[in-house]
């Protein structure tokens, strides 16, 4: 079983940049964010592995970085130009990664990010 303990969350004005971290209990080889909107299903955000091969939503790139440090077992998602409808719980997700696949298995309890227009 691996833990994950999120921080960072917070307020931000739109156009505003902020900056996630999650630190996990153990190694394990996928790492990342997904978030869920008032309403909405949850989805992802941006995943990485332990090699560094990354994956993003489409409406994040060129304005969200992850990035990971595999010695201390943590990742980070740096998101810049933040946009109102961005506003969500964001939460720290790994897994196995098996096979190639980017399959998650466990959850941190989420934080808040809240843009104001």
């Amino acid at each position: 079983q691996v833990q994950l303990v999120e921080s960072g969350g917070g307020l931000v004005q739109a156009g505003g940049s902020l900056r996630l971290s999650c630190a996990a209990s153990g190694s394990i080889n996928v790492m990342g964010w997904f978030r869920q909107a008032p309403g909405k299903q949850r989805e992802l955000v941006a995943v990485i592995r332990s090699d560094g091969t990354t994956k993003y939503a489409d409406s994040v790139k060129g304005r969200f970085t992850i990035s990971r440090d595999n010695v201390r077992k943590t990742v980070a998602l740096q998101m810049n130009s933040l946009k109102s409808e961005e506003t969500a719980v964001y939460y720290c997700a790994a897994g196995l990664g098996l096979f190639g696949t980017w399959s998650i298995n466990y959850w941190g309890q989420g934080t808040q990010v809240t843009v104001s227009s």
